[in-house]
């Protein structure tokens, strides 16, 4: 149960020169074509296990909507075949649907009984389904005088009632406050804790890294990358600054620690160096909960530039981002600088770290980011390891030891 079969999938539109091409073509008695096809996506083949829990990400207009609502059935593929074993739930537009002049209650029903319930078994699960909406008495006032927040919120709360073999989503979650987004993929998660197969669009890479077990990259409607979310949201990362100029370039290569190091960029400046430090200057490769350290990265120059930004990011074992920030946000962007120069950078932290493997990502370009010019953009710069010696046991990504003050009345 759960699972999903995309084979060798297209869609295509007709395109017609004019108006008028498209009535010759519908009145031609010999079946004269006067229209071409327009490929949004072909040739999409895969496999989504039972319990797989899965990224779909791309650039706009990639094709990840067009392949979202043929696998919900509200668009029909030109060619190939498509299909999902198990329940189904689509959260493509959450909300849309609902009719302004019936109250959440009534648009509640309507939407559960349109996923497959019955008029009883809504009955028995609005009392949850108003629980986790969180929207009080406005569960009772007509859906014209909500926000799209509490629109969010109901329509959520319906189409996740009961458990379903296969999630679909698709950026769904994107509006809504912070706290019903921290609600809702703890809903999530334990969905997939439970056997339930994901499948999920969105652009938020920490979320995505912390959901999902694969990734997949479309583009120009068809899959580019397949593999694990680190190594494919990399990709995507250097693609973002590849479509700003054209003589970039991205590779990808297989460290020996099983991980996809990608590097990008013009080449105009590059990293010829990076270490960590102690204080007596001595490299290290294993790092103290707590301990003062020195990242020190040597960039040279390879063309002359108007404006050069350095920027890192330490990373967890999963990818995610711990801090990160650059030259240009702490005011020290270098200017006009010129081929054949060496820059050493230093900074100094304490590594307020949790026990764990790292690794540092490094980036020098323009301004506030990479995207606007990309000189060049290495992950798995450099890695480490933060081992607890001598704090008391904690756990989490960051040590951030409190000061524990008690009364007693």
């Amino acid at each position: 149960m759960g699972a999903i079969h995309i084979n060798n999938v297209g869609k295509a539109y007709r395109q017609y020169s004019g108006r008028w091409a498209r009535l010759l073509e519908w009145t031609s008695l010999r079946g004269h074509i006067y229209h071409h096809l327009h490929w949004v996506i072909r040739g999409i083949d895969t496999q989504i296990a039972p319990g797989q829990s899965v990224a779909l990400i791309g650039l706009n207009g990639a094709g990840k909507s067009t392949l979202l609502k043929i696998l919900v059935g509200t668009l029909s593929p030109t060619e190939g075949s498509v299909k999902l074993s198990g329940s189904v739930v689509a959260m493509l537009e959450l909300g849309m649907g609902f009719h302004p002049d019936f109250t959440g209650r009534q648009n509640a029903m309507m939407s559960g009984q349109l996923l497959g319930f019955s008029a009883a078994q809504m009955q028995a699960l609005m009392p949850q389904i108003e629980a986790f909406a969180e929207i009080g008495e406005y569960i009772d006032q007509p859906v014209r005088v909500y926000s799209s927040g509490m629109q969010v919120r109901l329509g959520f709360s319906v189409a996740t009632a009961q458990r379903p073999d296969i999630l679909i989503i698709d950026e769904a979650l994107s509006v809504g406050d912070a706290y019903f987004q921290h609600k809702s993929f703890d809903r999530i998660r334990t969905f997939r804790e439970q056997g339930t197969t994901l499948l999920i669009v969105s652009h938020d890479k920490n979320a995505i890294l912390s959901l999902c077990d694969r990734a997949i990259l479309l583009s120009a409607g068809t899959i580019l990358h397949d593999g694990s979310p680190e190594m494919v949201f990399d990709y995507y990362n250097a693609m973002l600054s590849e479509r700003e100029s054209n003589n970039l370039q991205i590779e990808q290569a297989k460290t020996i620690t099983g991980k996809f190091q990608t590097h990008s960029g013009s080449g105009q400046a590059t990293v010829s160096n990076i270490s960590l430090l102690d204080d007596h200057g001595i490299p290290l490769e294993s790092v103290k909960v707590g301990q003062s350290v020195s990242l020190v990265i040597e960039v040279v120059i390879q063309a002359d530039l108007p404006e050069l930004v350095l920027g890192y990011a330490i990373k967890d074992r999963l990818g995610q981002t711990i801090f990160g920030t650059n030259t240009y946000r702490l005011k020290h962007v270098l200017t006009n600088v010129t081929k054949g120069m060496k820059v050493s950078f230093r900074f100094d932290f304490v590594a307020n770290l949790g026990e764990g493997s790292y690794s540092v990502a490094t980036s020098l370009h323009t301004g506030d980011s990479h995207v606007a010019q990309n000189y060049e953009w290495r992950d798995l710069a450099l890695l480490f390891d933060v081992v607890n010696l001598d704090q008391s046991a904690f756990v989490g990504s960051n040590w951030l030891p409190p000061a524990l003050e008690m009364k007693y009345e």
